[in-house]
Order: C-alpha cells, then structure tokens, then sequence
C-alpha cells in the first residue's frame, strides 16, 4: 500500500458541519457489497511547518499509514509540506515534491480536507489558519502562543466555516489532557487544575534540588541537553506555561481567557538558597499554573508562579522535563494526568490522534465537540487570590525583631503558622510561613517589613500549594 494513499478522484460527501449522508450517497464504494467495509477515497492533507515536530509527523504518517487509514476508515495522504527554508535537510522522509514555500496557496486548495499547523507564534499562522477554515478545512494545530492571545478569532473561523479546530498538542505534548476537559469532563464542574506544564523548568528545578545547582548551571545543563533553547526567556520567565494555563483554563471553566489575564512570574529568581530552604521544611519548588474557581463560583483565577509544595504531594515526583496536571471536579474527585511534555515524538503523536478525529468527522460528515465559552466568568485580579507564603527576611540579631515583624503580619490581617531564625553575627535569617491570606494582603506586608529599619532585606518570597492534596 502506498504509505499516504492513491492518487485519485474523490466522490462526493456530505458538508463538513452537515447531517449523515443520504443513503446510497457520501463515501460509500459503489461497488461495496453487504458486511463489507466502505472504500473511501483518500483524504488529503498540507502541513504547515516541518521543524522539530512536522518532521515527526511526517514520519508517524508514513510509519502508519495502513493503521492510520484502518482507524479513519480512508487513507490519509500528504498533499504537500509548506516551509520557509525548501533547501535545508530534514527529517522524517519528506518527499521534495510535496515541498513548497507558498503557505497561502497550498491551504486554499480545492483538494485539500485538513491542515496541520506547527510553525507556532501568531503570523502568518493565524491568517493561513483563517484561510483554510474559510475554504471548508478542518485545523489541526500545535499553536499553544495564538490560541492564548486570539483563540475567539480562530474558534470563530471554525465555527463560521462549519469545521473543527483541534489542538490537544498546544498543551502538555502527548499528554491527553484537553480532550478530556472538553469532553470527558463536560458533565462535571471543575474546581481547580494544577500542574506543571514546562518541561524546560522543571528540569531546571529538579537539578538544582537534587544537586544543589545554582539556576545558571541548571539552565546551562538543560540547555546542553536540548530541553532548553539558546534563548530561554519564553520557558523561564513563565510565557510558555502561562499560555497553556489560559488554554486550560478556558476549557474548564467555559470562558474566554487570555494570555493577557495571567498573572505570571518565572523561575529566574529562584537561588540554591530558596531549593535549600524548602528542602528542610520538607518541600520542593515547582513552576505550578493554577487555574480555581472562586469560593462563590462567579470567578475564577489563572497564574503561573513558582511555588513550594510538600513532598507528599504526587507533583513533587515530577522529574526532569516530565509534565503532570491535576484536575479536580466536583463528581469525578481528582484526576492526574502524566507524561511527556514536549519534544518532536510526543507532540507529534498529539497531533495525529486529533488527526484520526478530524478526519473520522469529515468521513461522518460532521463536527467534533468545541470549545465553549458560555459561563462567562470573570478573571480575578491577582490581589483577591488566596493561598500560604513563604517570606524570609534578613534582619537585625536584636530582641524585639520577632515581635515587630510579626505585628507588620498582624497589621495586615496576616496570620503566621511557623517561624525559623537563625543568627549570623549581628545579623540573622528569619524565616516565616503564613495561613492562608490574599495576595494582596501579603503584598501590603512585604512593603511594611521593607520599610522596617531592623529588616536588612526581603531576600525571598514564595507560595506554597498543595497542602490539601497529597
């Protein structure tokens, strides 16, 4: 069998967006006989990109072809590649031929049923990706960054041209997550999802608490090993996770958001001091994204932060550049997804099981289930989010710095669990974590202490999560 099908004429079939087929029509052979399965002309696709993770997807298409079509119930053959660079030597087998560097014209083609999108960032992806669905194409994409920053565009594309958007590879790579939250879970109320979404970060973590790295020798290593790129900014200072928290948020509340409404802080910051700190309090530190529904359920609160968590908790033993997300909705209880987040296999892998969906709804002449957005909550400021802290300050070694620091905390409606100092001379660490309080009441402390003479510096800052899930 040809590894991506025949060349040949399709018979008509039911609109993308329509009911079934009438009998006797769609794509049905004409010379099928009773008990026999159809035979479907091929169904034709373009790829967009063919980097890292197109090549990848190229090979799979190859390597699996027969189970492909057996799993669809037509053969799925690349119609042609769209790349920048025509010359340069890739991966995966990609026949010269299917090869070409006019984007525009190859989504817009007659022939073509699906387009797979992994160039990533915003232009010209999302006006090839209006393009296609405006022409009747289905989208499959890894487009993590766009569907953060203008998802309403793209899912009103889909809608608008009757066809699906699917984009479960935007999110934790091979992990299956998103299909879960929009389908498995559309019966249920999610409360929370938690979970560290950056491979690059955590491994960077995992090495400096299992070593005592310092972050740049982290990053250094990580960097060495090709889980971190030569400019890093995008994973470190939290962009990456930060987009995928507002997918994901998205999904599991039904309302639009937005990289612009997550609050986001890196890893940069973090010192071998902080990974010290928080192993002797029983702790690791992780680069978590949350997304919770408020207490009274008319809001909910998107962040990406680093935060402690104790080593109880399944999150702690989330090595290297693994990935692992906790759901929790109110009948199916908690739900941990695990796995790898990136990579070219992985994120390829994504790609083709929601290409065997789109392509078994264009056979079916139907749509698969989209994204909705109909609760339409609102996301709270950052200030109205409720959680612990981790403060050490460097203080004065005096009597009476206890007492003052801890009225700075009372003041501000800031109640303190545990406190740890350890002296330095005429100077002394004091280590301090709170109860629960809003963020921006611990905010309104950390100015106060800092305005305090017998405070020498607020050298660390941190949340800690997790402490009701372990």
């Amino acid at each position: 069998m040809n590894p991506v099908g025949p060349e040949g004429q399709r018979e008509p079939h039911a609109a993308a967006g329509g009911g079934e087929a009438q009998e006797g029509e769609g794509r049905r052979g004409r010379h099928e006989r009773p008990g026999e399965a159809p035979a479907s002309a091929p169904l034709k696709v373009a790829l967009l990109g063919c980097g890292v993770v197109g090549s990848q997807v190229v090979r799979l298409m190859h390597e699996q072809a027969d189970d492909l079509a057996a799993r669809v119930g037509a053969p799925l053959r690349l119609a042609g590649v769209a790349v920048r660079r025509p010359g340069r030597k890739r991966d995966g087998d990609v026949d010269p031929a299917l090869i070409t560097t006019d984007a525009e014209a190859l989504v817009t083609r007659d022939d073509i049923d699906i387009v797979i999108e992994v160039i990533g960032g915003i232009e010209p992806a999302r006006s090839l990706m209006l393009a296609a669905m405006a022409g009747g194409k289905s989208v499959v994409t890894a487009n993590k960054a766009l569907l953060a920053e203008d998802g309403a565009t793209v899912h009103g594309a889909a809608k608008a041209g009757g066809v699906d958007l699917y984009y479960e590879a935007s999110v934790a790579g091979a992990i299956p997550l998103l299909r879960p939250l929009r389908e498995s879970l559309a019966g249920d109320r999610v409360h929370r999802v938690l979970g560290i979404v950056n491979g690059t970060t955590n491994y960077i973590l995992d090495k400096m608490d299992s070593t005592g790295a310092s972050f740049t020798d982290a990053l250094e290593e990580a960097q060495a090993l090709g889980y971190a790129e030569a400019d890093p900014t995008a994973d470190v200072e939290g962009f990456d996770a930060a987009a995928k928290a507002a997918i994901l948020a998205e999904l599991a509340f039904h309302s639009r958001v937005t990289a612009a409404d997550v609050h986001r802080q890196g890893i940069t910051e973090i010192t071998a001091t902080d990974v010290a700190s928080a192993k002797a309090m029983g702790y690791v530190i992780k680069l978590l994204a949350i997304c919770a529904r408020s207490e009274d359920g008319r809001s909910v609160g998107v962040r990406v932060h680093p935060a402690m968590i104790p080593r109880s908790h399944p999150l702690a033993g989330v090595r290297e550049a693994y990935n692992a997300v906790f759901v929790e909705a109110e009948s199916a209880g908690q739900l941990m997804f695990y796995g790898k987040g990136a990579g070219g296999a992985p994120t390829a892998s994504a790609v083709l099981g929601d290409l065997v969906a789109v392509a078994r709804n264009r056979l079916a002449g139907t749509r698969g289930p989209q994204a909705s957005t109909y609760a339409d909550l609102a996301v709270h400021p950052m200030g109205e989010t409720v959680t612990r802290y981790h403060v050490s300050l460097d203080v004065a070694d005096k009597p009476g710095v206890l007492a003052t620091v801890a009225e700075m905390f009372a003041k501000h409606d800031v109640s303190i669990q545990t406190v740890r100092q350890e002296g330095h001379g005429d100077d002394a660490q004091l280590v301090l974590v709170s109860h629960r309080a809003s963020d921006a009441a611990l905010s309104a402390t950390i100015e106060g202490l800092r305005e305090l003479d017998i405070v020498r510096g607020v050298t660390s800052v941190m949340r800690v999560e997790g402490d009701d899930i372990r």
